[in-house]
């Protein structure tokens, strides 16, 4: 009788383990801060001067992805598109915005700078 309580907790919890992990997974677990956050806005530039690739590290979901395109969005002169499967962003500039300044935006979101290269 004993056995059969221990086997059937063991099953409960095993079962909200793999559900808690397939939300994690689907970017709607709490890790990243769920999936409840809005897609930023859009940014045009009206006129683009420079590019640069941002290699980043740690982005699981479609929220990391979110906020690394708003961090880098908020800065002044930058837009960026963020490529969750391919972990980089593309930022187009109108003006040179120094690289120390997009790896802090990107930090402060929580992620880590792997490389920024510049696009011709």
């Amino acid at each position: 009788m004993g056995n059969a309580i221990i086997l059937g907790i063991l099953i409960v919890i095993g079962f909200l383990a793999l559900r808690s992990a397939a939300k994690h997974f689907r970017g709607e677990g709490g890790c990243c801060g769920g999936g409840s956050s809005l897609p930023p806005q859009k940014k045009k530039l009206s006129h683009v001067r420079f590019r640069k690739t941002l290699e980043i590290e740690g982005m699981h979901c479609d929220n990391c992805k979110n906020s690394v395109e708003r961090a880098i969005n908020a800065i002044d002169g930058a837009a960026a598109r963020v490529s969750l499967k391919r972990n980089r962003a593309e930022v187009t500039m109108d003006r040179e915005i120094p690289e120390e300044t997009l790896i802090r935006a990107v930090e402060q979101a929580g992620f880590r700078m792997k490389a920024v290269k510049s696009v011709s």
